[in-house]
């Protein structure tokens, strides 16, 4: 089972918003991590047929997808980041009505629709109207109808974007649920959604992949360039002005400063291991430090 983009790109008028991508996709779960503008959405959008490649293609176990039709459609779930739904359906009606869409019979539809119901939790919710749902439970939803063919590719942009923690931990462990023999593309630009529930990083930058890499050893270039030091609170403001600060966080009258850095940057800085947030500054910097939720002052 192979999902493969060759020299994919996509052209608006003169800007590349994807650009000569290539990568092969095998069960497990990918991580497409990115700034907001990096291509992540367009990428998805041509894979799931919803855009036209500028040029190069997409194949499915060696047979491109034009080739493929329906059964290339039929072996994908898509979760787009606003999926549509209607207001006044109770949950158990939608699944039911994107059954059909998907041409599964009565039985299997009911029989679907009511695991992938329990599984996501929303049971109890089943018959009441969806506009009366938190975004965290349309997001559960959203995942439901996408699992519902029960899709060898499952594609899921941006999934726990503006969901509060305890959501976005229960939607990772969904997707890791999902996960078990299927192809799981997820993108985002919270770093800790993919650092604990993906295979392999896909980082983007301006329409092209930086780094195509398992995430056992996806951060093994950033050692030596991360450092940790403790320094006034009067001089914080120099070292972001300086510096790509990762992190900070208050020690009785000091503040610890976690920084990226090709160098170190003071004689008493102290090298630490590198994790994925680190990597995302490295790459992204003022655009990782306004979306990285460690970045923060604790």
């Amino acid at each position: 089972m192979e999902l493969k983009l060759q020299d994919l790109s996509k052209k608006y008028g003169t800007k590349r918003a994807v650009d000569n991508v290539s990568v092969s996709l095998t069960p497990g779960v990918y991580g497409l991590l990115g700034a907001n503008g990096a291509g992540k959405t367009t990428l998805m959008r041509m894979i799931c047929g919803v855009l036209k490649p500028t040029s190069g293609t997409i194949t499915w176990d060696g047979t491109p997808m034009e080739q493929l039709g329906e059964r290339y459609y039929a072996a994908l779930g898509y979760l787009p980041q606003e999926f549509g739904y209607y207001p006044e359906f109770t949950a158990r009606e939608f699944m039911l009505y994107m059954a059909a869409v998907k041409g599964l019979g009565k039985r299997a539809a009911k029989e679907r629709t009511d695991r992938l119901l329990q599984l996501v939790n929303l049971s109890q919710a089943a018959d009441k109207k969806i506009r009366t749902f938190s975004g965290g439970m349309k997001q559960r939803l959203g995942i439901a109808q996408a699992e519902l063919n029960n899709p060898p590719i499952l594609v899921l942009d941006e999934p726990t974007a503006g969901l509060d923690p305890k959501e976005r931990v229960r939607f990772r462990n969904l997707i890791s649920e999902f996960s078990r023999e299927k192809i799981v593309l997820l993108s985002t630009h919270i770093v800790s959604d993919v650092s604990y529930i993906a295979d392999t990083i896909l980082l983007m930058k301006d329409g092209r992949f930086l780094l195509q890499e398992p995430m056992a050893t996806v951060t093994d270039g950033m050692k030596g360039k991360v450092w940790e030091l403790l320094a006034a609170e009067a001089s914080v403001e120099e070292y972001t002005r300086r510096y790509a600060v990762v992190n900070l966080r208050h020690e009785n009258n000091a503040v610890r400063l976690r920084i990226v850095s090709d160098t170190r940057p003071e004689d008493h800085a102290v090298a630490v291991p590198p994790g994925l947030e680190d990597l995302f500054l490295y790459y992204f910097g003022e655009d990782a430090a306004m979306e990285s939720p460690a970045n923060k002052c604790q």
